[in-house]
């Protein structure tokens, strides 16, 4: 070596003048200096592309990257440039890329679910991929113990319980709680209980336990396991990373928890809400179907009930009720409860329609709502082979009798609305239905449903007729399927209001001569 100034002599502290290369320089860079003068190169060529190799220091290993110049006597000059700092950096950019890109995935895949399991299955998994050996994810106590997915890298996951009291674990029993936030946990691996390690996870080299922070609510904890022959012990930047995973892996699973949780109570309140499911009745067959102005949902606006009232003089006496609520989806369905359960409660006045209506009438309007709703009320009685009944509407479309020849008529009933005037007025209509005749209730939805061919007109009073009378003789589940087939198909694809038709058929036996004659008509009380 003939020449170096004092940057050179700190990369290569052994460098003087006069010695061999070999002797000053490390072993690669005196390679690449044997092949450069054992092959020449012009002497008005570019500096050779660099060369990157580590020199040793005090500090650790160097990284130079040297370029070899020709000069015009035969030698070469090495232009040497430390690059250590530079290859850090990159390395750096390409980890935070990496786990970037990994917290990208976190996110996709948890928000892709709202089941709290298939969560937990998720972040075992995405933690054995990119940060352990071995994960366990254990979900809050539930009824007295802890639902638990554990996953080994290459072995896949398993869902079971945990096996040991958190209390045993430092910082786990604090991680479960949620609050107040506590930060991740090490742990010795010699003091890890038995159960915590998976089987066939073989020596543990590191353990940390990290809380699973939640909206709100305790989401869980996070179990990393690393083995002996694995990774090694967690990097302080790779517990911070760990717990940027936690906070995703915790949110999302809180926010499926959370779902779960509204589910359900949406679930139980909306059993009061769901249209009930009917039956026969001391021979009388009952029958309904309903549709929700929205296809998606289950409740709406229209309802109907049927209830055993009996009592005195009529003990095999039951109450239909159908109604509509102004209004449509929850806000109405909201309201249909109400009316629901308040007609339980004025059961024992079913025996005077008129009464009831007032009552339920001056509820409503107690009540800080201005909806209001029309209602058609049905007390029917099995009398031998016939089905009595007593109907009285309340502002609502009038029902429907088709007789055993096809002659379809509308019952002289008419009333107020329910809800909206101080006080409601109706008559009661009284009807016998032979075996096999049926009284079909309704709501506006059916008769005012817009479609046919150009999608604007209505469904109507007539095209209702005409349905009801080619269901003569059927059963009252084969009539309202009917009717509602026939409405939809009407109705299409196009918006349509909250549908429902209630049937009551006299049981079909012995066959007793029609009252009221054919055609179109009116039975009066």
């Amino acid at each position: 070596m003939t020449a170096a100034n004092r940057h050179a002599r700190v990369l290569l502290p052994t460098a003087g003048i006069g010695a061999p290369l070999t002797a000053a320089a490390p072993r690669w860079l005196a390679d690449a200096h044997d092949h450069m003068t054992g092959h020449p190169i012009h002497d008005d060529a570019d500096d050779v592309a660099g060369i990157v190799g580590s020199v040793p220091s005090e500090g650790g290993p160097r990284w130079v990257e040297a370029h070899a110049r020709p000069t015009g006597d035969g030698t070469v000059t090495w232009w040497l440039l430390d690059v250590t700092e530079l290859r850090e950096a990159r390395a750096a950019l390409h980890t935070e890329q990496g786990r970037a890109a990994f917290l990208s995935e976190v996110s996709s895949r948890l928000l892709g679910s709202l089941n709290v399991q298939r969560c937990m299955e998720i972040t075992a998994e995405l933690a054995t991929s990119h940060l352990c050996d071995a994960a366990v994810v254990i979900a809050p106590a539930r009824r007295g113990s802890h639902a638990t997915v554990v996953s080994v890298r290459g072995g896949g996951t398993t869902l079971g319980e945990l096996g040991g009291d958190p209390a045993e674990v430092a910082g786990l029993a604090e991680a479960l709680q949620g609050f107040p936030p506590v930060p991740s946990r090490w742990l010795d691996p010699t003091t890890a209980p038995a159960w915590l390690v998976p089987p066939g996870v073989g020596g543990v080299g590191s353990v940390v336990v990290t809380p699973l922070p939640g909206h709100g609510v305790p989401a869980g904890a996070l179990v990393l396991l690393r083995t002996t022959d694995g990774d090694g012990a967690f990097a302080e930047d790779e517990e911070i990373f760990s717990r940027l995973f936690a906070v995703r892996a915790g949110n999302a699973m809180s926010a499926a928890r959370l779902y779960a949780q509204q589910a359900s109570i949406t679930e139980t309140l909306m059993r009061e809400l769901l249209p009930p499911t009917v039956q026969q009745l001391d021979g009388v067959e009952f029958a309904a179907r309903y549709r929700p102005s929205q296809d998606e949902e289950r409740i709406g606006g229209d309802f109907y009930d049927v209830h055993p009232v009996g009592g005195a003089g009529k003990p095999d006496e039951s109450l239909v009720v159908l109604g509509d609520v102004c209004g449509k989806g929850l806000d109405a369905a909201v309201m249909t409860g109400k009316i629901r359960s308040g007609l339980r409660a004025l059961l024992p006045f079913a025996d005077d329609h008129l009464r009831l209506l007032q009552l339920l009438n001056a509820a409503l309007l107690d009540a800080d709502d201005t909806r209001f709703a029309t209602l058609v009320l049905a007390s029917v009685r099995r009398a031998g082979g016939t089905a009595r009944l007593r109907l009285t509407c309340g502002g609502h479309p009038a029902p429907l009798v088709v007789r055993s020849d096809g002659t379809v008529a509308e019952v002289a009933t008419a009333g107020t609305l329910v809800g909206a005037l101080p006080e409601v007025t109706a008559t009661t209509a009284e009807v016998t239905l032979g075996p096999g005749e049926t009284c079909l209730l309704y709501t506006d939805g059916i008769t005012e449903a817009r479609g046919g061919p150009f999608g604007d007109e209505q469904f109507g009073d007539d095209r209702l007729h005409d349905a009801l009378a080619g269901c003569a003789g059927m059963p009252a589940d084969a009539v309202v399927e009917r009717i509602q087939m026939l409405a939809s198909q009407w109705v299409g694809r196009r918006r349509h209001d909250d549908m429902a038709v209630f049937a009551v058929t006299a049981p079909r036996g012995q066959h007793l001569t029609a009252v009221g004659g054919h055609g179109r008509g009116r039975y009066t009380a």
